[in-house]
């Protein structure tokens, strides 16, 4: 199946989904580092592209004949990192993201954003585009740390096949879920030759301490040191916070699940943003499995009805 990445950033997706066993042909961004790291790590095309030009990407895209476009359109105006405005250019590359699908008409598509996304009005007016052009809809809410990543971070999903009707996978994607949350040591094992880090938190009155015998929360566009007037909060599972530190830019990748052969190159703070914005690489290929499993029953038995 002939796939299509939009909004591929550094391209956590589109190696999710090629693990899955699926045929990536091009990626699109307009974030030009991620473009320059993008390529370094696929051997398909991958484009700077305005994607809110939609007759310019339609024509484009359509070049590449995709069975199938992935992406997740810029998140920052829905996020709780963001300033929640949905109003803002960002929040709009979700309709262009609907628009293009609808154009290009790929018999499936996924979009992968914050859980906030559920909240807004962008997502209802891009789920009627979806509906109109004959798309069934499945969405759904994963806690990454049940789909094979160490860390806790919740994203929503929306999967889209023209021509079916909607909630068509919902019973099959969570009957794969895991039944426990995967910890960093679940994953890394002691590789990281660390028990305990610091991931600075928004507010002093939350925890900046954590084990790696949990999930690792959220990883953000943001990796500050731990402060040295950081007070040990009651929340923190050690008693002494001397020789605690934050995770290096390469190990929070691998909390992104990306593999250690990944090839990274650019300024710290662009490859904070890069990675903390990316899809985790094995919730892609969560993902693209669990299509690979609907194709391969034919979906009958797992269709349940509209949600919507």
């Amino acid at each position: 199946m002939r796939v299509v990445d939009l909004f591929c950033g550094c391209g956590g997706l589109s190696l999710g989904f090629q693990n899955a066993g699926f045929d990536i042909v091009a990626g699109f961004d307009n974030w030009k580092d991620a473009i320059s790291i993008y390529s370094k790590n696929f051997s398909h095309p991958v484009f700077e592209q305005d994607l809110s030009d939609i007759e310019q990407s339609v024509s484009v895209i359509s070049q590449y004949t995709p069975d199938m476009i992935i992406g997740g359109p810029p998140c920052q105006d829905f996020s709780s990192a963001g300033k929640r405005n949905e109003d803002n250019g960002r929040g709009g590359l979700t309709i262009s993201y609907a628009q293009i699908i609808a154009r290009v008409k790929p018999t499936w598509f996924v979009m992968e954003n914050v859980e906030r996304i559920l909240k807004t009005e962008k997502l209802s007016e891009a789920k009627k585009i979806f509906k109109n052009s004959g798309y069934g809809l499945t969405q759904i809410v994963l806690d990454a740390s049940l789909c094979s990543v160490p860390q806790k971070r919740k994203r929503f999903v929306l999967i889209g096949k023209m021509g079916e009707v909607d909630n068509f996978m919902f019973q099959l994607i969570t009957s794969r879920l895991a039944t426990k949350p995967m910890t960093i040591a679940d994953y890394l094992g002691n590789s990281l030759g660390i028990e305990y880090y610091y991931r600075h938190p928004r507010s002093y009155a939350r925890r900046g301490i954590f084990s790696i015998y949990e999930p690792s929360p959220t990883i953000r566009g943001v990796n500050r040191p731990m402060p040295s007037g950081y007070k040990r909060h009651n929340g923190d599972p050690i008693e002494s916070i001397e020789g605690v530190r934050n995770l290096t830019t390469i190990e929070r990748s691998y909390i992104q699940t990306f593999p250690k052969n990944f090839k990274w190159e650019g300024t710290k703070t662009n490859l904070e943003q890069m990675i903390g914005n990316a899809v985790p690489v094995n919730l892609g290929k969560f993902i693209g499995l669990s299509i690979q499993e609907y194709l391969r029953h034919g979906g009958d038995k797992h269709q349940q009805l509209s949600l919507f």
